[in-house]
C-alpha cells in the first residue's frame, strides 16, 4: 500500500468551522490542539488520526511501550478521525509536537497504521453505501460515536 503520512496540527479555522454545539463528537478542547497523523487517503481527502489518552474502547492504535501508556491509555483513536480536503484546515505554521517515545513507535507501526485507519473509513463507507454492509450490533459497537459521519460530503456518501 503506497501512503505519505506526517503529523499535524488541525487549524483555528477547522475549529471555527465545526463548532461543538454542532459537532459533539469531535475533540474540542480549548487551548489544546488537535494533534494528528495525517494520511494522504489518495481518494481526495487526508484522513487526520488523533492522538488521545485514557479511551475505553478498541477502535484504536494503543501504544504500549511508552511511558505515557504505563502511566493512562494513550493511543491514535480511529473513531474520531477527521477528514480533511481544506488545506486552511491544517495548521502549518506551529510544528505537532508529540512524545518522542510515542513517535518512535507509531514510525515502528506506521504500515499497521495506515492500514487500519484506512480499513476503519472504507469499512464505514461501504456499510452507509450499502455496498458492504456489518452487522447492526457491529456497527453499532465499531461507530457508535465515530465522527465520520460530519464528512460524507468529503467522502463522497
Amino acid at each position: 500500500m503506497e501512503y505519505d503520512s506526517e503529523l499535524s496540527l488541525l487549524s483555528s479555522k477547522f475549529a471555527q468551522d465545526y463548532p461543538p454545539d454542532r459537532y459533539p463528537e469531535l475533540m474540542h478542547k480549548r487551548g489544546r490542539p488537535y494533534t494528528c497523523l495525517l494520511i494522504d487517503s489518495h481518494d481526495g481527502y487526508f484522513i487526520c488520526v488523533p492522538f488521545r489518552s485514557s479511551i475505553g474502547h478498541k477502535n484504536a492504535f494503543m501504544f504500549t511501550k511508552t511511558l505515557r501508556s504505563r502511566k493512562m491509555k494513550s493511543d491514535l483513536d480511529y473513531s474520531k478521525i477527521v477528514i480533511v480536503k481544506n488545506s486552511a484546515y491544517l495548521d502549518s505554521s506551529i510544528t505537532a509536537i508529540v512524545d518522542q517515545d510515542e513517535y518512535a513507535e507509531m514510525m515502528r507501526n506506521i504500515s499497521r497504521i495506515v492500514q487500519e485507519a484506512n480499513d476503519y473509513v472504507n469499512t464505514y463507507i461501504q456499510h452507509i453505501k450499502g455496498t458492504s454492509p456489518i452487522h447492526p450490533r457491529t456497527f453499532l459497537r465499531k461507530y457508535q460515536y465515530t465522527t465520520l459521519s460530519y464528512f460524507h460530503d468529503l467522502m463522497g456518501i
